[in-house]
């Protein structure tokens, strides 16, 4: 649970008997709605006869749950989440046994929810809780599953086990199927202000949590997990490479990041350069704040046509990301592109 969750969190526990077959919990990723869900499912499973608004801690079915062994809680995500999570498992559904089922990865992990993990939740569904309370399947993030594995859900909400649970958590809801959303009691989840996300960074050692909000648009899970992988640090040293215009040679940083995330340098791009048109027409910056006299320096002589078609390129770069078989090459089109478009404004720094 998170400071800004506990509004929406005491009106659901009040009303719990109206909860229903499947919740929907939507919102932007990065601000604790995984951290909810398993919450709530821990609250729904809890066996104490003392609790009022949150799980004891102490029952058997507590300890099961910290230890993710309960016999009648089961995750379903990706295996390429599952892999980063627990150590390539993934519960697809539990068995009398209560077994893992392990993921060999053959191939790179794959980031969609096939329909496999769906029709393994079948002896869940059709067979009792085993301590007589909910059955509770927690599928997450719900708009990677794919169209077949959403059609496989789908049967199931419209004819809704007893005593099951779908807690279904999504970043995108309009990636979902449409007839799925209606079935679902919908719960947007709270984006924490600003000051409140700000100071929550801070007392777990985020030193520049301002700057490190913004670069992630508030979201401050994301903040906090940037933070500790060095993302930001790496971010801002990519920014700076770019930005410092006198010093910057496109070939030998492509030959530098070519390892490197190709999707993530793209975004980085895409940030960069949204700062820049936004400064030039608005005088705002969305996420590079520590910026703001680079900024300041180079849009005024930023031909504001070239930066947008620009920024319309790398949409389309973003798609390639994903399946580019030269990554050296691909930066080098992406960075040679970009210094051509600050040629006007290197030439305020080279004489």
């Amino acid at each position: 649970m998170y400071p800004w969750q506990n509004k929406i969190w005491e009106a659901l526990v009040k009303n719990n008997t109206s909860i229903g077959h499947a919740i929907l919990l939507k919102g932007k990723k990065g601000i604790g709605k995984l951290g909810f869900a398993k919450s709530m499912a821990k609250f729904l499973l809890c066996e104490s006869q003392e609790i009022i608004d949150e799980a004891c801690d102490n029952c058997l079915s507590c300890r099961w749950f910290e230890q993710n062994s309960h016999p009648d809680f089961n995750l379903v995500e990706p295996d390429a989440l599952a892999e980063s999570s627990n150590g390539f498992q993934t519960r697809l559904g539990s068995t009398s046994n209560d077994k893992l089922i392990s993921t060999k990865l053959k191939n790179k992990p794959s980031k969609q929810i096939g329909i496999d993990k769906i029709r393994a939740l079948s002896d869940v569904i059709n067979m009792s809780s085993h301590r007589n309370g909910y059955k509770i399947i927690l599928i997450q993030p719900a708009e990677s599953m794919n169209i077949a594995a959403a059609n496989a859900l789908l049967k199931n909400l419209e004819e809704p086990p007893p005593q099951t649970l779908f807690i279904l958590v999504a970043h995108n809801p309009h990636g979902l199927l449409p007839t799925i959303r209606s079935r679902c009691k919908q719960i947007t989840m709270p984006v924490p202000e600003l000051s409140l996300a700000k100071s929550w960074l801070e007392q777990n050692g985020v030193k520049e949590a301002h700057s490190a909000l913004a670069l992630v648009s508030n979201s401050p899970l994301t903040a906090l997990e940037n933070n500790t992988n060095n993302y930001y640090l790496e971010h801002m040293n990519f920014i700076n490479n770019i930005s410092a215009l006198k010093k910057f040679n496109p070939l030998a940083l492509a030959e530098e990041l070519q390892k490197t995330d190709l999707p993530t340098m793209v975004n980085w791009m895409q940030k960069w350069c949204y700062d820049l048109m936004s400064y030039r027409i608005t005088g705002k910056i969305r996420y590079h704040l520590s910026m703001q006299s680079r900024i300041e320096e180079l849009v005024l002589r930023i031909d504001l046509l070239q930066l947008a078609g620009y920024l319309r390129r790398l949409i389309d770069m973003q798609r390639l990301a994903h399946h580019t078989l030269n990554p050296r090459l691909f930066l080098e089109e992406i960075l040679i592109s970009y210094a051509q478009l600050m040629a006007q404004a290197r030439g305020k720094y080279v004489k």
